[in-house]
């Protein structure tokens, strides 16, 4: 990698006025600096903090797709990094831009480390997080696969429909909570029951604001109320009187798409492949062997 022509020509000068940061942006937006340095400094957006205590292991690189054996491990505060931000996934995926800079001069800096927080491990009130290089985004699987279901995950670049469009998304507060995963609601009457279901819910005020969870089910137990279900209780609490945001859930399906999303030009499925048991079928004079459309 290389260095930044005026932090070489300093690193041979023997002044000790270099440290490492670390800048870490969740998902959510929040930004988080760290340094080894005994004072802070900021650069880039970031206000790096001397008091977190974040130190890191040896950064190496190969030219290969495994995970780089890269680590930062730090203390648990209610300042930088806490237990209830770990527990709840806030951390998770957080993009990690790792500089080594001249604290004197901020502006003679180098990048040495950019991916992202992978395994996290927690005890005795500090955290080791796992750093996981650019290249770990190659080890994604890629390809098509050929079946009826759509393959698209609704609102992507692939499906192409906007979930904020009305009618499809909306915002209410919280009556009641059972078990962090059951929510009851009232004012949603100008959508059909089960609308929602297998969409997603996430949580806009309180303690659990940005966490989000898939819906499994979406009825109305009684008139006016309905009750919204997610597959997994959130890992934090949300409250009585809490706002979250409902967004339609789509069950991969053709007609699905075409009668509620009216999105059917960009469907990622093959409604017509034949199923499994093509293979067994024989012709039958009591069947409608008309060649026509499966759907």
């Amino acid at each position: 990698m290389a260095f930044q022509e005026q932090l070489l020509e300093h690193l041979p000068s023997g002044e000790t006025t270099v440290a490492r940061a670390w800048g870490i942006t969740r998902k959510d937006g929040a930004k988080l600096g760290f340094t080894d340095h005994d004072e802070d400094f900021e650069f880039e957006g970031f206000a790096f903090r001397a008091a977190t205590g974040l130190s890191a292991s040896a950064i190496e690189q190969g030219t290969g797709l495994s995970v780089d054996n890269a680590e930062a491990v730090g203390l648990l505060s209610d300042a930088s990094v806490t237990d209830t931000d770990i527990e709840a996934g806030r951390m998770d995926g957080a993009e990690v831009v790792a500089w080594l800079v001249n604290w004197t001069n901020t502006s003679e800096r180098n990048v040495v480390f950019r991916g992202s927080i992978g395994e996290i491990r927690r005890s005795g009130g500090a955290f080791v997080a796992e750093l996981r290089g650019l290249a770990e985004a190659l080890n994604t699987p890629r390809g098509r696969v050929y079946q009826r279901p759509c393959s698209a995950v609704l609102g992507d670049a692939s499906c192409g429909f906007d979930v904020a469009a009305a009618g499809y998304q909306v915002q209410i507060s919280v009556e009641a909570v059972k078990d962090q995963r059951i929510f009851d609601v009232v004012g949603l009457q100008e959508f059909e029951v089960g609308w929602f279901a297998r969409g997603q819910l996430q949580v806009t005020s309180g303690a659990a604001d940005g966490l989000r969870g898939l819906i499994k089910r979406d009825w109305g137990p009684e008139a006016g109320l309905r009750r919204i279900e997610l597959w997994e209780e959130l890992p934090a609490d949300v409250a009585s009187g809490d706002m979250i945001q409902l967004t339609a859930g789509c069950d991969k399906r053709f007609s699905t798409c075409l009668y509620k999303f009216l999105n059917e030009n960009n469907f990622q499925g093959f409604p017509d492949i034949p199923g499994e048991d093509w293979v067994t079928s024989y012709p039958s004079k009591n069947s409608g062997n008309t060649g026509g459309s499966l759907r």
